[in-house]
């Protein structure tokens, strides 16, 4: 009989019991870093709850009941569960009579687990529900592999185990083989398909935890449906290095409970404080010394390696079982074979693999048909190149010994195949399969620097190897290919322009050496050197002097690199609608064909940062950069020589035929006299009108406000009579509705009407949701500059200045003036930590020391803020004192928020 202790009182002494036996498993936990043992403790904690609680609502004989059983699934039927992970069973019935009888005990039961603040999943299923395939719902049927007993028959759980699960396994095969697959490379896409996240997800990630569980559970399924039996746990495996797998599993573990316990919850980001955690307390070292974040990380990626690469070959097997002879002998006759390799199944074969010296040669025409038929290396030829390079080193090292610093292999005759890879379609493809052999750095010891290399700084998603492959992969989408573009490949964002990019692609006149100089633009990053810049310098002249490239070429390797972030701080930085900007880019450039390059280095540099790195709005503005530096090429002539009288006289007719009738020239020209030359160069004359036609009404409403939505962002023009505070007020009402504000240009002209321009991101989509909130957004600018609105009250609602939010990395504040970059107005370059608001107060302070903002600039790294302000005083540039006075009173504004 069950006892009949009040359920209160029974959930009372379990909560009292588990929280002491989860306080010890977290000591015993942080005392030796066992997250093997810790998740097989935990499980048996479980265990022994579950235990009493059937005994106090069922019976006290665990295995007393006949019409259905208490199973263990998924973790926790593998006796592997993470400290807040949780907890899966099953009730197993006889029948849905059954079933039905025991539904109130059941939710008691699940209720009083609850209550134990445990989290429970579970379910209730009759065993020939069991035995059926739940497309929708996978996970159940693949939870049923890790199936452990805990109370209720035996003889209902052996029927479950040994009869009706290996008949579905063996009748459902493929389809559980298929979708398992699926599943997988889905949620690898949302991870970009690589292991090399800077922050991974030790349990969702490529090469995670769950990568482990989806090899062990193909290779199980195989098992069971080819012996209609379960197999032992250890007889699962088919050809994976146990051991290697068994080391990665061991190290994951540790590292995700550690998560588990630093965070209190089921969270398994390895975020950057994390990893200084893990690599302080030497997690998953063996000896637990203490190591540098840096090579801990590497450790990690090896071990993820090893279980991505274990995966994807079970994954083959289970696709294209090597039963299948006759598709076997089809494929090896593929029109891609030739005398040295076999292609089957999209995997290169080498036919004889030698060691000779000529092999070196074979090797990298194998990976030419690699990068030209985007083809993946077989586990032979990955051996083949494997040994090769084994026999290489022991041979630099004498004695049979590998050299502590090998000498490179000889790479003079190498150049004519790597230039060729370098173009080709799986270029990206063939350049991670060589890194991945450990050909790439045989040949080039300098790439060695960046090997699973990362870098705190909160902006770029990958590794340093795995953002230089992801560059050569966004250049490759940019070639032509047989059939249409897939758009969803480049993403929405990378559309933008991307007609003009493959055009500009297709001029270029040596795209290879574009290729090498984004292989080797941030190998300075693992380099000691003054910058990332120089120790990239100084690997790309020692690696185009060992392949032998002329001395142009390696010019022009060496001016990408020397100059890859010239064209994105630019865009950032200066305002290119202003013609200085434009001469003092193109005399840096140089040359229209380096301008091509540099372009295109450009946009698969930032698109390489992350998945959101290439807004929409920096992608146009990189093509609009290009375009406009390209003419200013083609005319060759000084811009400041033009005859502006002709050019204003032409554009204002085009103006007058978009206002309405009885306007005059006169009357126009008195709107735009005092406005500079570049208004008129960089607004269409329809956007003129329009903001003619504003300036008209304001003797009827002295505010004139407009929001538009355009395709790439919004834009705000406000056409008021000059004031203090202006664009203050204006930033700050952007500002207190969530908005991003990505550029300002402001205009005044002599009768003291001033036009401000403003594009901004709508963060949180309100606009294009909600189209009825742009005239509530106008009227709130309106209201704020007018004065029936308190700008203040409008940001209390958003911002909460006494507790900004803690920053994930300590951004220092940097503030320059620069007098040459414009002809007339200074430039405020500000770098800070960013903050909600920060843009309101930079504009307040300014506004509050006389100057007047001309253009503002604005971009975020992670939580970095990069402001650049073209500044003006009574129309001209800043005095050295003025200067020195802003850069102190925004100092002290910014310290009074930190």
């Amino acid at each position: 009989m069950p006892d009949r202790t009040e359920p209160a009182t029974i959930v009372s002494g379990l909560v009292r019991f588990y929280e002491a036996q989860f306080q010890r498993l977290q000591a015993q936990f942080d005392a030796g870093g066992d997250g093997l043992e810790c998740i097989r403790d935990r499980a048996a904690v479980v265990d022994s709850v579950i235990s009493r609680l059937y005994a106090a609502l069922f019976t006290p004989d665990q295995q007393a009941v006949e019409d259905f059983c208490l199973v263990a699934t998924g973790g926790y039927g593998r006796q592997e569960l993470f400290p807040y992970s949780d907890v899966d069973l099953l009730f197993a019935f006889t029948n849905s009579s059954a079933l039905s009888s025991r539904h109130e005990a059941v939710a008691a039961f699940v209720r009083c687990l609850w209550d134990t603040r445990m989290r429970v999943g579970h379910s209730s299923r009759t065993i020939e529900e069991c035995g059926q395939l739940h497309p929708g719902n996978l996970e159940f049927n693949v939870s049923l592999l890790d199936l452990r007993h805990l109370a209720g028959s035996l003889s209902l759980f052996a029927e479950l185990r040994d009869r009706t699960l290996p008949r579905l396994v063996a009748r459902d095969q493929q389809p559980l083989i298929r979708n398992l697959i699926d599943l997988t490379r889905q949620r690898h896409a949302k991870y970009g398909d690589t292991v090399f996240q800077l922050e991974p997800n030790v349990k969702d990630a490529p090469g995670g935890l769950r990568d482990y569980q989806v090899a062990r559970w193909l290779s199980f399924i195989g098992a069971v449906a080819a012996r209609r039996s379960w197999p032992q746990s250890e007889d699962a495996w088919t050809g994976p290095p146990v051991q290697r797998l068994g080391e990665a599993k061991q190290f994951l573990a540790a590292v995700r409970c550690c998560l588990h316990f630093q965070r209190g919850r089921d969270d398994n980001l390895l975020t950057y404080d994390l990893q200084e955690k893990a690599a302080a307390l030497g997690l998953g070292a063996g000896d637990g010394e203490a190591l540098r974040p840096a090579p801990w990380m590497k450790s990690y990626f090896r071990h993820t390696r090893s279980i991505n690469g274990a995966l994807e070959r079970i994954i083959d097997d289970a696709i294209y079982p090597q039963s299948s002879l006759y598709g076997l002998f089809q494929d090896w006759r593929s029109r891609l074979s030739n005398s040295q390799f076999s292609v089957i199944r999209g995997k290169i074969f080498p036919r004889s693999p030698g060691s000779s010296p000529q092999a070196l040669g074979s090797i990298l025409e194998m990976f030419e048909m690699v990068a030209r038929h985007e083809l993946e290396l077989s586990r032979e030829a990955e051996t083949w190149v494997e040994e090769v390079l084994r026999k290489e080193s022991n041979e630099s090292g004498g004695d049979g010994q590998a050299a502590s610093t090998p000498s490179p292999l000889p790479a003079a005759g190498a150049w004519p195949v790597l230039r060729r890879i370098l173009v080709l379609p799986g270029a990206a493809q063939a350049l991670r399969a060589m890194h991945r052999v450990g050909l790439l750095e045989a040949l080039f010891p300098e790439f060695k620097a960046i090997d699973a290399l990362v870098i705190h700084d909160f902006y770029h998603h990958y590794t340093v190897d795995e953002h230089s492959f992801m560059t050569i992969q966004n250049l490759g989408e940019l070639r032509p290919r047989r059939g249409k573009r897939d758009p969803g490949a480049l993403g929405q964002s990378s559309l933008i322009g991307t007609e003009l990019l493959s055009a500009i692609y297709s001029e270029v006149e040596q795209p290879e050496l574009l290729s090498l100089a984004l292989l080797f633009h941030d190998v300075g990053k693992g380099m000691e050197a003054p910058d990332h810049v120089q120790g990239g310098l100084q690997a790309a002249r020692s690696v185009c002097a060992r392949l032998g490239i002329g001395s142009p070429e390696t010019e022009t390797v060496l001016f990408l690199i020397a100059r890859h972030l010239e064209m994105s701080s630019t865009i950032a930085r200066r305002d290119i609608f202003d013609p200085e900007t434009i001469r003092s880019f193109a005399e840096a450039v140089g040359t229209p064909e380096r301008l091509k390059m540099l372009c295109l280095l450009t946009y698969a540099d930032i698109r390489a940062v992350g998945p959101e790195a290439l807004t929409p709005w920096k992608a146009e503005t990189l093509c609009q950069l290009y375009t406009m530096t390209s003419n200013y090429f083609s005319r060759s002539l000084d811009l400041d020589r033009l005859a502006p009288a002709q050019e204003e006289s032409a554009k204002i007719t085009q103006v007058l035929s978009f206002v309405g009738q009885g306007i005059t020239p006169g009357q126009l020209n008195s709107f735009l006299d005092g406005f500079p030359k570049r208004y008129l160069e960089t607004r269409s004359a329809e956007e003129v009108a329009r903001h003619f036609e504003m300036a008209r009404q304001i003797h009827h409403s002295p505010v004139q406000v407009q929001v538009f939505r355009r395709r790439n962002y919004n834009e705000l023009i406000v056409i008021t009579s000059d004031r203090p505070h202006l664009f203050a007020s204006i930033a700050g009402t952007l500002a207190g509705w969530g908005m991003n504000i990505l550029k300002a240009d402001a205009f005044g002209n002599r009768s003291g009407i001033v036009l401000d321009v403003l594009r901004f991101h709508d963060l949180h989509r309100t606009l294009e949701l909600n189209p009825q909130e742009i005239s509530r957004l106008e009227k709130s600018v309106t209201d704020v500059l007018a004065g029936r609105l308190a700008l203040e009250a409008l940001l209390a609602g958003r911002f909460d200045r006494q507790r900004p939010r803690p920053a994930k990395l300590k951004i220092a504040t940097h503030i320059t003036f620069n007098d040459a970059a414009s002809s007339r107005s200074t430039l405020l370059e500000l770098v800070t930590q960013d903050y909600p608001g920060l843009l309101y107060q930079l504009s307040s302070t300014l506004a509050e020391l006389g100057s007047n903002i001309e253009v503002a600039l604005i971009d975020t790294e992670a939580e970095k803020a990069i402001d650049v302000f073209y500044l003006t005083e009574g129309g001209h540039k800043l005095g050295k004192e003025r200067q020195e006075e802003i850069r102190l009173s925004l100092l002290n504004r910014l310290a009074e928020r930190f």
